[in-house]
């Protein structure tokens, strides 16, 4: 006879609930007909201080589901708008997703846990607030994949199968995501008490997020207090976007309420990985113009930060002349921030020994070299990493009939680096063998969703667990996809 497994005991201390009173509505989630857990992230429930045994147990997963909330939870919907492909959406909200509550983890850091899927809130505009399996398990997937590449991210603790079905362009099983971030604090958050004009509650959010991120603003006086929340955002947003390039990843749908305050990725909805280099490269089905493509994200960020910066005008000068003036210079930093983050990136991967003239050449004439011949950006790097060990086969089998130019640029490079085996280790460090190759992720979720053959994903998420460490047996997780397949791919916003 087994032993009694206990049910989950989360010590919540819901701190947005208690600070931010007013700014959200208390909802309940819909609950699941006929749940069953899909996964769970025990590595990230012990991080979290979770009995990883309780959570997969049936009272776990009732918890999962929605169909219980715990005890100490407070589950409410967020009030937020945001700018969608560049207009502006005074009231948008936690439409499919709830809050349930904040835990302190391990490390000491406040965490949200948090669904997607678990039914209709206020905020729902008509939608029905559920979530397909297959978004859920994109998400669930893409997540951890950015966590492993060491680039800040929302994460997954679940993903459950509410045993229902919702309504897409076909019916799809339902699922349930429950998601953990340092918050939710967007720039839409901000967007949608500034559109109000609401400068006490503005306030009380600024000062909250200070509070949660940036608890060493709080010894500045006032006058320096809130431009000094936009200059920290700016510098955590240049330097994931920095990251986001260095991987060849696009987001797909970068609106304000997609853009945190915490400097974590989030929502994983049409995203993609970049396979042949192009930085005009786009996936998202409703990306039509092209807004979001990968090569425009760092100027979309800025973008994005100056809506945020707009909506902290009142609280970083009542002099509005001097808030705007003071607002822009931070807006400004952003480039070289960025620039500086990106150029550090370029110097790792590539192995360049400075950050000089000759070396910023370089690496941008690499760039033009997988550009002008669609070589794969991933691939590239990483066989790069091998020429620095002496084994420039590789690169030169991928190079094929463009082999002439390389030479001609691995000639500048040699002078530039300092190759051998530990230069070679440290590049394999920051350049990934493994990325989630979009035909493969998409092989994982049809497995899942028309078969309920869990295995493929599974089996993705193992390798994506290590992307740095090559291994024979998973030679085929790092090929790309045909060209004929990447030209054709498109994701969607599913959930």
């Amino acid at each position: 006879m087994s032993a009694q497994v206990s049910a989950p005991q989360i010590q919540f201390d819901n701190s947005y609930a208690r600070d931010l009173v007013d700014l959200y509505v208390d909802w309940q989630p819909a609950g699941s007909p006929r749940p069953q857990l899909i996964r769970l992230n025990t590595v990230l429930a012990e991080e979290l201080g979770l009995d990883a045994q309780a959570m997969a147990s049936p009272a776990g997963l009732a918890l999962l589901a929605g169909n219980q909330v715990p005890a100490g939870a407070h589950p409410l919907a967020q009030a937020y708008a945001g700018h969608q492909f560049g207009h502006f959406s005074p009231q948008l909200g936690d439409g499919r997703a709830l809050l349930l509550g904040e835990v302190i983890d391990t490390q000491g850091c406040r965490r949200d846990i948090a669904f997607k899927g678990s039914g209709r809130t206020p905020f729902s505009r008509g939608g029905d607030g559920l979530a397909a399996l297959g978004p859920v398990l994109r998400e669930y997937l893409l997540g951890e994949a950015m966590h492993a590449l060491g680039i800040p991210t929302t994460r997954a603790l679940a993903a459950v199968a509410t045993g229902g079905q919702v309504m897409r362009d076909r019916l799809l099983p339902g699922a349930i995501l429950c998601r953990v971030a340092a918050s939710h604090l967007r720039v839409g958050t901000f967007e949608f008490f500034a559109a109000r004009q609401d400068e006490e509650k503005l306030r009380r959010l600024a000062d909250y997020a200070i509070h949660r991120h940036d608890p060493a603003l709080i010894e500045l006086p006032e006058s320096e207090r809130y431009a000094g929340l936009l200059d920290a955002v700016i510098r955590r947003q240049a330097a994931l976007i920095a990251q986001w390039m260095g991987v060849g990843f696009i987001h797909g749908v970068m609106n304000t309420d997609n853009m945190t305050i915490s400097g974590e990725t989030i929502d994983y909805g049409p995203c993609a990985f970049m396979e042949h280099y192009d930085p005009q490269t786009v996936f998202s089905s409703i990306d039509r113009g092209g807004r979001y493509a990968f090569g425009n994200q760092p100027k979309i960020a800025q973008w994005n930060l100056a809506r945020f910066a707009e909506s902290l005008l009142p609280l970083i000068a009542t002099d509005q002349d001097r808030a705007h003036e003071r607002a822009l210079a931070l807006l400004h930093s952003f480039v070289p921030h960025y620039e500086r983050e990106w150029r550090a990136l370029q110097q790792a991967k590539l192995g360049l020994k400075g950050q000089g003239e000759a070396e910023l050449a370089l690496a941008a004439d690499f760039l033009a070299l997988l550009q002008s011949h669609a070589l794969d950006y991933t691939l590239a790097h990483r066989r790069l990493a091998d020429a620095a060990a002496g084994n420039e086969a590789p690169l030169r089998q991928l190079f094929g009939t463009a082999e002439p130019e390389l030479q001609a640029w691995l000639s500048r490079w040699y002078e530039l680096t300092q190759h051998g085996d530990a230069q070679a280790k440290a590049m394999r460090r920051v350049n990934p063998i493994y990325i989630p190759r979009n035909h493969q992720v998409e092989a994982a979720l049809t497995a899942a969703v028309e078969a309920s053959d869990f295995a493929p994903f599974e089996r993705l998420l193992e390798v994506l667990a290590k992307p740095f460490e090559e291994r024979a047996e998973d030679a085929a997780y790092a090929e790309p996809a045909a060209a004929s397949v990447t030209a054709c791919y498109k994701t969607f916003c599913g959930t």
